[in-house]
C-alpha cells in the first residue's frame, strides 16, 4: 500500500470516527471533550492520556471552539491535513445540516424552539454532561492542588459569567500550575508525529492576522454584504472564549441590529442550536441560511470556523519544544 492510499484510509477512519461523535455528541465542549477522550484514548489509542491532555490544554488556551479545535488537531495527527478537514467536516455536518433545515422549515414549524421535546432534549443533556464531567475529574484532578485549582476556577467563572472570566480562569491555572505544580511536572517522554512544519506554523499564523485585520478594511471599501458577513463571522471566530455559549450572544448583538434576522427568528434558532449534537458554533449555518440560503449559510460557517484551522495549524509545528518543558507542564497542569 503505497503512503497517499495509506493516508486516504486513515482520513476514511477519521471521518467515520467523527461522524459517529458528531452526531451523538450533546451537552456542549465539556461533554465533547469527554466523548473524544473515551474514543481515540480509551479506545482507539491514537493519542495517549498525557499528549491528549496536552493537546486540551493547547486549544483551551485559543479563542474559539476548544472541541472542534481538538478535533481537527487529533485529525491531523491521524492523518495530516486531510484528516484535519475530514474530522471538522464530520464533526460539524450533522449540526449544521439539521440546523440549515431547520432554517428552512422555520417558517411552517411555528414556535418550535418552546415546544417540550426540545426542552426534554436539554434535561437529557445534563445527565450526559455531568457523565463526561466525572470522567475528566477523574483524569484531570487527581489529586488536591488541582482538585483545589479546579473550585478556584469554577468560581471564577461562576462569579464572572463572561469571555473576561474564561480568560482569568486559564491565567490563574496556568500561574498557579507555573508555581506550585513543578515538582510534578517531568519533561514528557515522546513526541508528537505527523505535525505541520514550523514555516507552514508561520504561514498560518500571519494569514489568521492578515485576515483578521484586512477584512474590515474591505468590507468598509466595498460594502459588499457577503464581505460584511465573512467579516463578522471571521471576527467573532478569532476573538471569542468560552465557546459556543459565549458566541451565540456575540453573534446576536451582531446580526439582529444590522437587520440580517429578526430576533424571534434568532431566538428559535438559539434553542434549538442547544439541542443539536455537535459543535454550537454551527448555529453560524443556520443564520446564514435565514439569511441568504445554503451559499450564505456555507460562507458564514466556513468563516467562523476558519481562524480555528489557522491557529490550530499554527501552534502545533512549536507544540514538540514547548510541550517537554517542565515549566509549560506545569502551566497545563493547572490550566
Amino acid at each position: 500500500m503505497t503512503s497517499d492510499s495509506r493516508r486516504a484510509n486513515q482520513a476514511g477512519d477519521v471521518f467515520a470516527a467523527f461522524l459517529k461523535l458528531g452526531l451523538t455528541s450533546f451537552g456542549g465542549p465539556i461533554a465533547h471533550i469527554g466523548y473524544f477522550r473515551n474514543e481515540f484514548v480509551e479506545r482507539r489509542r491514537w493519542l495517549d492520556e498525557q499528549s491528549y491532555a496536552d493537546i486540551v490544554a493547547l486549544c483551551q488556551l485559543l479563542p474559539g471552539p476548544a472541541s472542534s479545535q481538538v478535533g481537527i488537531a487529533i485529525g491531523f495527527l491521524q492523518a495530516g491535513y486531510i484528516g484535519a478537514l475530514a474530522a471538522w467536516t464530520a464533526f460539524t455536518l450533522p449540526s449544521a445540516l439539521l440546523l440549515v433545515l431547520f432554517a428552512y422549515g422555520i417558517a411552517s414549524a411555528g414556535q418550535l424552539s418552546s415546544q417540550g421535546w426540545i426542552h426534554g432534549l436539554k434535561i437529557a443533556a445534563v445527565a450526559v454532561v455531568a457523565q463526561a464531567l466525572l470522567g475528566m475529574i477523574r483524569t484531570l484532578t487527581p489529586d488536591a492542588s488541582r482538585a483545589s485549582l479546579a473550585v478556584l476556577a469554577a468560581v471564577i467563572v461562576l462569579a464572572a459569567p463572561s469571555a473576561l472570566g474564561q480568560i482569568g480562569a486559564i491565567v490563574v491555572g496556568g500561574l498557579t500550575g507555573l508555581a506550585l505544580l513543578r515538582e510534578g511536572a517531568s519533561p514528557v517522554q515522546g513526541r508528537l508525529k505527523n505535525l505541520p512544519g514550523r514555516l507552514a506554523g508561520m504561514m498560518a499564523l500571519g494569514l489568521f492576522a492578515v485576515i483578521l485585520v484586512a477584512l474590515p478594511l474591505l468590507a468598509a471599501a466595498t460594502g459588499a454584504e457577503t464581505v460584511r458577513l465573512f467579516d463578522v463571522f471571521y471576527r467573532v471566530g478569532s476573538l471569542v472564549f468560552g465557546g459556543g455559549h459565549v458566541v451565540l450572544p456575540l453573534l446576536q448583538a451582531e446580526v439582529v441590529p444590522a437587520g440580517w434576522i429578526g430576533n424571534d427568528a434568532f431566538l428559535a434558532g438559539y434553542g434549538v442550536a442547544q439541542a443539536m449534537p455537535g459543535p454550537l458554533f454551527t448555529f453560524a449555518a443556520y443564520l446564514g441560511a435565514m439569511i441568504g440560503g445554503w451559499s450564505i449559510a456555507l460562507l458564514c460557517l466556513a468563516a467562523i470556523f476558519l481562524p480555528s484551522f489557522l491557529l490550530v495549524m499554527g501552534i502545533l509545528p512549536f507544540w514538540n519544544q514547548l510541550r517537554v518543558r517542565p515549566d509549560v507542564q506545569a502551566a497545563l497542569r493547572g490550566v
